[in-house]
């Protein structure tokens, strides 16, 4: 068996404080799942690359399952978070903690015409707590960390946001271009002490 560890990890905004004091049953349950993954029965990528071609990789569709199944397991849910869209600061930050229906009715009661309205969701929430497993390219990294993290937390969705990244060791054994640990926590720490305003726990995942 080649069982899955947490190789590193990165605490904004003490999320990882927050996590222990909190929540560690939820911490330890996170933990449990990452470390009961054999991730070498998901090495059933045949490379087609240039440089890899016919080595095994890491299958980012079957570690994905494997990690939906270990969380649906313990009865972590996908929440959605829906909201409507104004260009006016003032009405944002006064509407952004209403239901998306009273933000609707909010927004055209002050001028908004047509709101529009978006969404977005995230796989697993448990207690105000968000994970998200990423084996996807950069952008969906930076969009997990710069947007959607903070706007669930913004509305009041979630009080913490937890990525799970593969380390620069496990992503050399995958499909080129999917983000790393090491590469998204060093873009986390460029912006400066408090960017993204929301707290974060970043994990480095490996074998």
């Amino acid at each position: 068996m080649t069982l899955m560890k947490i190789a590193h990890k990165y605490s904004h905004l003490n999320g990882e404080e927050y996590l222990i004091v909190h929540h560690n049953k939820l911490y330890k349950e996170i933990k449990d799942v990452i470390t009961e993954i054999d991730a070498g029965r998901f090495r059933t990528k045949v490379s087609k690359e240039k440089r890899k071609k016919g080595n095994s990789l890491f299958s980012p569709i079957e570690l994905n399952k494997a990690f939906h199944r270990g969380f649906s397991e313990r009865e972590w849910v996908e929440s959605r978070y829906n909201y409507y869209i104004t260009l006016n600061r003032e009405l944002m930050e006064q509407s952004v903690l209403m239901p998306a229906k009273e933000q609707k009715d909010f927004l055209i009661k002050h001028g908004e015409k047509e709101p529009i309205y978006s969404y977005n969701q995230t796989d697993f929430v448990k207690e105000k707590i968000a994970v998200e497993v990423q084996f996807g390219k950069y952008a969906f990294v930076a969009y997990d960390l710069f947007v959607k993290h903070m706007l669930f937390y913004s509305g009041g969705v979630i009080n913490l946001g937890i990525e799970i990244l593969p380390t620069k060791k496990m992503q050399a054994e995958m499909s080129s271009g999917v983000a790393y640990y090491e590469g998204e926590v060093y873009n986390v720490m460029r912006q400066g002490r408090n960017s993204p305003p929301v707290p974060l726990l970043i994990l480095g995942i490996e074998p």
